[in-house]
């Protein structure tokens, strides 16, 4: 937000020094991001005209005679517009302004002593593009005659700006008015409110025009007035002047004045021509199917059935709190206007503006819910500048639709004991008392405390905490004295959630994969795509999303996974190694919807970055699979992998992962994501491994009565291992896991690695050969030659008795 100072001015007077001001309302909370400051200029002063002649050698030119306070100068001048007897802005040498003969904006340059066709010229009378204060250069700047000759242009023409960043908390900030409130409470001068009353001799409103409100739970409050006989002319300077150092540009008189007003008190206003609305009725509705509009800016846009329209009798005239309709707009020829303050619901407001992607200076308003009182007042001080700047008389009364009426909370009941139960320090009731009303809050003191009235300019406050804080601020963060904390510090107390997300987070970086956050909201059709399980829980509706794609809770990561990884294959063909940790939402019917923590991960693309030494194959299953028993292995847990089916992943490349110790317990799954699921997402890669673990299942089993000690050490053995490669066949329905969990049994066997799979020629119809290297080490011995044989044909021995195999020959 952008606040002349000389236009804060005018509600508060302003003694202690700029930067001061900017750091005590940066204290209370409105941070001051710049001060601006335009028109202070060195070596420029207000000067006399005391004679012109001339110039001897140039037709065009004139020799200027100014006294600038310090004596005279001669300049020479080809403005067309001076004349003796002038006040006009005198630059001597050295003064930097603007060149207003460069292309380039802002560009400067520094006034040098000069000859113009044989004449010195001792300095230069400005023009406003050469002071910087606007765009003509046709002529110079004409300065009133009562300025005190001498006077630095800064006092006259200079304006400083405060920039804000506000917080979304604080609309009433919006308006310059809600700022010198703050300055007000922060200084203790007293607040000068603007003028709103106006005389009204036109005939009853009522007879004139009338509103109707289809849709009251997005207009909460909709009030209008008429003045007729109005003129559209261009603004007077001075409210010109104040939109352009906003950086608003001025149109018309009447167009002017309902920026002004919103940019004063923070109420967005729209004026329509009365004679373009049809039986000068105003109905506030939904938008119907299909109904379209052109907005001011020329432009058709096609509204949907949640977006609220202000319309007459036969047609749409204005998108409610966006922008108005070209159909009924203010023109050079509007004589009777119909003025518009309302209140219109935020959401709706938001969603409407984004959706038409028409975010305005209204709009940034209205969708932090303002309160519906500030619609009145913002009414009538437009009608009031109406009157005096366009003339016109204005209807009786005024039109107020108010089917809000009462619904809005009015109290907050704030305790003395719990303003130093917060803030840790007492305030005198006098002290809480002033500060409040300074801010324009009712008080009615009891023993205990206040009931505190809500003004209609602050929809921020609902609890006592809000008025603490507003205490707080007021009276300065820095100034609530510091002490030391009372009382025993809180004890750790276990947090085994995030706990485990935290390890897993690790290990999968630690694995070299990147962290997605994704949103927690979607759309139903976007999980769709992932084909989840029938049983999945009911999706969860939201209320009032933010826009349409986020209209349901999430109740799987897989989406937002294979979403980020086709996004990334559109612009990146090295490998994609990606994992998110988050909570999914599911409704079981039964209370509150289940917040289940989950990660999942994908790899897509080549294995390895290209490089001579490391291999560009495509990424798979194993590298998934590789992940998924990387955490688990952090975890301490011995986990199992076992063909299944899902309709995510491609079939036959599909594994549960079970832990046997746990009755089985599934705790995820991993896969080569189904072709026909991945199509959906416009990825340009052909294949994606992915893996899914259920944090909720893991903590559970590590809590369990076989729950796992990941977090014990073993001594390092300094024995010898030795190795031996077995050659087995088996049936082909025998899965790896099976022969590397019988090979396992043996504690002397240390590793058991399946390294290659053959079919083929020289295996018998419906076997397979299976490779597998044993690593045999004892924790105390030097294992022998005979140990070893004996172990192995142990293991040989149940390998056959299990799964039928047999040693290749």
């Amino acid at each position: 937000m952008k606040v002349p100072v000389s236009w804060l001015k005018e509600y508060v007077d302003i003694e202690m020094n700029l930067d001061d001001l900017a750091h005590r309302l940066t204290m209370a909370g409105n941070e001051v991001e710049d001060i601006e400051r335009t028109g202070w200029i060195d070596n420029v002063v207000v000067g006399h005209v005391k004679n012109i002649a001339q110039h001897p050698d140039a037709d065009r030119l004139r020799l200027v005679t100014v006294d600038h306070g310090d004596g005279e100068a001669e300049v020479v001048c080809g403005a067309p517009n001076v004349a003796e007897g002038q006040k006009i802005a005198y630059a001597s040498i050295g003064a930097v302004l603007q060149d207003a003969h460069a292309d380039e904006p802002g560009k400067t340059k520094k006034l040098k002593r000069s000859k113009i066709r044989g004449i010195v010229s001792e300095g230069m009378v400005c023009s406003v593009r050469e002071l910087g204060i606007g765009d003509d250069h046709d002529g110079i700047l004409v300065l009133d005659d009562d300025l005190a000759i001498g006077t630095p242009i800064g006092d006259v023409l200079g304006e400083s700006v405060i920039d804000i960043e506000l917080t979304p908390n604080r609309p009433d900030c919006l308006g310059v008015v809600g700022v010198a409130r703050d300055v007000s409470a922060i200084t203790g001068k007293p607040l000068k409110q603007p003028d709103i009353e106006f005389e009204a001799t036109g005939p009853d409103v009522n007879t004139l025009a009338s509103v109707e409100i289809s849709d009251p739970d997005l207009c909460l409050r909709y009030t209008a007035t008429v003045i007729q006989g109005v003129k559209i002319v261009p603004s007077p300077k001075w409210l010109q002047d104040r939109l352009i150092a906003i950086g608003e540009r001025p149109i018309n008189n009447l167009v002017d004045i309902t920026n002004f007003v919103m940019f004063e008190l923070g109420q967005p206003l729209h004026a329509f021509d009365y004679d373009k609305v049809v039986d000068h009725k105003i109905i506030v509705r939904r938008a119907k199917l299909g109904e379209k509009l052109t907005t001011l800016d020329d432009k058709e846009r096609k509204l949907d059935t949640e977006m609220l329209l202000i319309a007459d009798p036969e047609r749409g005239i204005g998108i409610a709190g966006v922008m108005g309709g070209a159909n009924s707009e203010i023109s050079d020829s509007t004589t009777n206007v119909i003025l518009e303050s309302a209140t219109f619901e935020g959401v709706n407001n938001r969603r409407t503006a984004r959706s038409l992607e028409l975010a305005s200076q209204a709009t940034l308003r209205f969708e932090k819910s303002l309160r519906t009182g500030l619609s009145e007042v913002g009414l009538r001080r437009a009608t009031k500048l109406i009157q005096e700047i366009a003339g016109g008389t204005v209807a009786s009364g005024i039109i107020d639709v108010y089917p809000s009426k009462g619904k809005e909370q009015e109290h907050v009941r704030l305790n003395r004991t719990h303003i130093s139960r917060v803030l840790g320090v007492e305030f005198d009731k006098s002290d809480v008392e002033s500060t409040l009303s300074n801010l324009g809050f009712t008080l009615n003191a009891d023993a205990d405390g206040w009931d505190v009235g809500i003004p209609y300019w602050r929809p921020d406050i609902s609890i006592p905490e809000d008025l603490i804080e507003e205490i707080a601020r007021i009276v300065g963060y820095d100034n609530i004295p510091t002490t030391t904390l009372a009382g025993r510090p809180p004890q750790w107390q276990p947090q085994p959630e995030m706990d485990i997300r935290t390890r897993v987070t690790d290990a999968l970086a630690q694995a070299g994969m990147r962290e997605i956050i994704s949103y927690a909201a979607t759309t139903s059709e976007g999980e769709d795509r992932v084909a989840l399980p029938a049983d999945t829980a009911s999706s969860i509706k939201l209320r009032n999303p933010i826009t349409a794609d986020y209209a349901v809770m999430r109740r799987t990561l897989r989406e937002a996974i294979l979403e980020t990884v086709a996004r990334n294959s559109r612009t990146w063909r090295g490998p994609i190694a990606l994992f998110e940790a988050g909570r999914v939402f599911l409704d079981y019917g039964e209370g509150l919807p289940e917040e289940r923590q989950m990660a999942t991960g994908a790899f897509a693309g080549p294995r390895n970055e290209l490089h001579w030494d490391a291999s560009t194959a495509p990424s798979d299953f194993y590298d998934a699979k590789g992940a998924a028993e990387a955490v688990l292995e952090d975890l301490g847990i011995q986990a199992t992998f076992e063909p299944a089916e899902d309709a995510t992943f491609a079939a036959g490349r599909t594994a549960v992962i079970k832990v046997a110790t746990a009755n089985n317990a599934v705790i995820g799954v991993v896969g080569e994501v189904a072709s026909e699921i991945f199509s959906k997402f416009d990825a340009e890669v052909e294949t994606v491994s992915m893996f899914e673990l259920d944090l909720a299942a893991i903590l559970k089993v590590m809590e369990g009565p076989n729950g796992v000690d990941s977090g014990k050490f073993e001594e390092f053995t300094r024995l010898p291992a030795s190795h031996r490669d077995l050659s087995l066949i088996v049936d082909t329905d025998v899965t790896a896991g099976q022969i590397v969990d019988i090979s396992s049994r043996n504690r002397i066997v240390t590793s058991a690695t399946v390294f290659d799979v053959f079919e083929g020629k020289g295996v018998p119809d419906g076997k397979m050969a299976v490779a597998v290297r044993l690593v045999y080490q004892s924790p105390n011995k030097t294992l022998t030659a005979d140990q070893i044989g004996k172990i192995e044909q142990q293991i040989l021995n149940q390998l056959s008795k299990e799964l039928g195999a047999e040693l290749r020959a």
